[in-house]
């Protein structure tokens, strides 16, 4: 069956999404919202890292149930080196590029659990429906914080 490389797809996914929003919570650590709701945003994808790995033992997946957090430390390094060699862009467009960048990958997992929650109608997994049920709809908001602060950003970082 090839469940298994969708949810080991969406357990990627997850996990860079997560990854990503701590980054920007760091990233934009003087904006209070910005860093407390990115933190609390990317507890609910560690969730779903954490049962998409339990789930997909269903389907002969070993995933690992801890979201991977090296990549947000590469991400660190690499803005730090940015930084230092002068290449770093002003805050106003760097926080609307990292919305936009949380916006797109919410929207790309928002996908993968729309194709898993298809699937697990057609096997009638019950157990997998409430999962995507629950798990996609709080991407959903993920989207929805993402596009929402973009909007709310926007006009003044790209007016002034």
């Amino acid at each position: 069956m090839r469940i298994g490389l969708a949810l080991r797809e969406l357990h990627r996914d997850e996990g860079d999404l997560a990854s990503e929003l701590l980054r920007v919570s760091d990233r934009h650590a003087v904006d209070h919202e910005i860093f407390y709701v990115a933190r609390d945003l990317a507890v609910w994808s560690q969730d779903h890292v954490r049962e998409i790995a339990r789930i997909a033992r269903d389907y002969d997946e070993d995933l690992d149930p801890d979201a991977a957090t090296e990549s947000s430390l590469v991400a660190r390094l690499r803005d730090k080196g940015s930084e230092l060699v002068g290449r770093r862009a002003a805050p106003g467009l760097e926080l609307l590029r990292d919305l936009r960048e949380v916006y797109l990958m919410a929207s790309g997992v928002s996908v993968d659990w729309e194709l898993v929650a298809q699937a697990a109608q057609g096997l009638k997994h019950r157990e997998l429906v409430e999962l995507t049920g629950r798990c996609h709809a709080e991407t959903l908001r993920q989207v929805r914080w993402a596009n929402g602060k973009l909007k709310e950003s926007a006009t003044q970082v790209l007016v002034s």
